[in-house]
């Protein structure tokens, strides 16, 4: 069934977790869809199935998101064969989290790279095809409620969170004019492949609603900065954190 309105979203990150839960969602709200994952996998090729049976169109983009020179090329082609994208949510992220006294070089470049470069690698050549269309759009980055108040043994992941959000701020006052917005949400502790229950069991007593929130829950606050009705919403993070923040 073709999409109601032909708008189409690119997720990165979208094989699992609040990115498969994002990309459900706006299926749902009659987006056409464009997956994303480092390679093709099981997981990628479910969440393609749960987005068709949601009766949405969806393609499927492989690449790994800190190869800038791969990201460009096929983003390139994919837009060039099949038109821009009308929303971006830019969700691929990692962590590895360990004290920053025992953090190794490579722990911190790699997630310094998926995180914050990765919205380089991903944002940066759509952002001029995005303004020639003249259609407006969506931008929505997955930053992370350790990007806005830290988090112990999360230096890696808190930096690249929180330069995130300042990248996003800093993009929305570019593309305010051209109908553009751009806007964050700041997950707090979510049901994912990434939380573990020791994790769980030690941040409950910290969240107010003492419970973990659910990637779907996630998907509704992007699903919202995506509708027509948060067209004058840019520059913005919204907390999805339980209380946890405040």
């Amino acid at each position: 069934m073709p999409s109601e309105h032909h708008k189409t979203v690119l997720i990165t990150g979208s094989s699992r977790g609040i990115g498969r839960a994002c990309a459900l969602r706006l299926a749902q709200d009659g987006y056409d869809i464009v997956l994303h994952g480092k390679s093709m996998s099981p997981a990628l090729e479910e969440t393609q199935a749960l987005v068709k049976e949601a009766g949405a169109n969806v393609r499927v983009l492989t690449f790994d998101i800190r190869n800038r020179e791969s990201v460009r090329k096929i983003l390139t082609e994919d837009i060039e064969t099949h038109g821009m994208y009308w929303g971006l949510v830019v969700n691929a992220g990692i962590s590895h989290d360990v004290t920053f006294a025992g953090m190794e070089p490579e722990v911190w470049d790699e997630v310094i790279e998926t995180n914050l470069q990765g919205f380089y690698n991903v944002v940066q050549p759509l952002v001029m095809p995005m303004v020639r269309a003249r259609k407006g759009g969506r931008i929505v980055t997955v930053s992370s409620i350790s990007g806005v108040m830290g988090n112990r043994g999360q230096v890696n992941y808190s930096a690249a969170k929180a330069a995130l959000i300042g990248a996003t701020k800093a993009l929305a006052l570019e593309l305010a004019s051209r109908r553009i917005t751009v806007n964050a949400v700041a997950p707090g502790l979510i049901q994912t492949d990434m939380v573990d229950d020791f994790v769980t069991e030690h941040a409950l007593p910290l969240i107010p609603m003492k419970r973990v929130g659910q990637p779907h829950e996630v998907a509704g606050a992007v699903a919202f900065l995506m509708s027509d009705e948060a067209g004058y919403i840019t520059r913005s993070v919204i907390e999805i954190d339980g209380g946890l923040h405040g």
